[in-house]
């Protein structure tokens, strides 16, 4: 869906950091140029937009963002899976790619989104109380949940899909601005293949394996 290496929300960011460097360039002092060009360094370095290798075996979820695993617990989804599940929770630092993928190949037959605060991304109560965009995926007898959540810095969750898209495995979807969390809600006959403290990879890493 997007293939150019800075994503398009990033270009008003590197585009005002880059007018700022010329007006206090002009008006102020070249030397203080350094600190709104490193800005614009720091905002095309956020909205970059990397090539993926997407694992072709059919019965592999991937992990739906970058980051580092926060914690699995189970719990009762009675949204969309309807079923006892488990919950891997991803956190987004500033330094990691924040554009979401889908962790399968499927059809969005959820959509939900949510208000909320905007309280660290870290804390257990973040996909409680934060404001949230969440998507129901389902592919023949597997439906799974994918949630991003913002955090105490990201003021706006992006999405590029709604109900009745159908994504590819590693399709990018979305992105949530600045310091976040994403959640994957998997049915219990899917094989955890990570744990608490991993460090994953959007598109790439597998956080599942669907038992046959």
């Amino acid at each position: 869906m997007v293939k150019a290496p800075v994503i398009k929300e990033g270009y008003i960011f590197i585009a005002i950091a880059l007018l700022l460097a010329v007006l206090v360039g002009y008006f102020i002092d070249p030397l203080w140029t350094i600190f709104p060009i490193v800005l614009a360094a720091f905002f095309t370095f956020f909205f970059r937009n990397p090539q993926r290798q997407i694992p072709t075996d059919k019965n592999l979820i991937v992990s739906p963002a970058d980051g580092k695993v926060m914690g699995i617990v189970e719990v009762d989804e009675n949204d969309f899976v309807n079923e006892r599940c488990n919950k891997v929770i991803i956190f987004l630092s500033v330094f990691d790619v924040h554009i979401n993928r889908s962790p399968m190949n499927g059809e969005i037959k959820f959509q939900q989104y949510t208000c909320g605060r905007f309280i660290p991304a870290y804390k257990d109560s973040v996909g409680f109380e934060n404001e949230r965009h969440t998507i129901g995926i389902e592919n023949g007898n597997m439906r799974i949940i994918v949630t991003q959540i913002a955090g105490i810095l990201a003021r706006r969750i992006v999405s590029w899909v709604t109900l009745g898209n159908v994504l590819e495995k590693g399709e990018r979807y979305g992105l949530i601005k600045f310091g976040s969390c994403t959640e994957l809600v998997m049915p219990k006959n899917v094989e955890i293949c990570v744990k608490k403290g991993d460090k994953v990879v959007g598109g790439e890493t597998v956080i599942g394996r669907i038992k046959a």
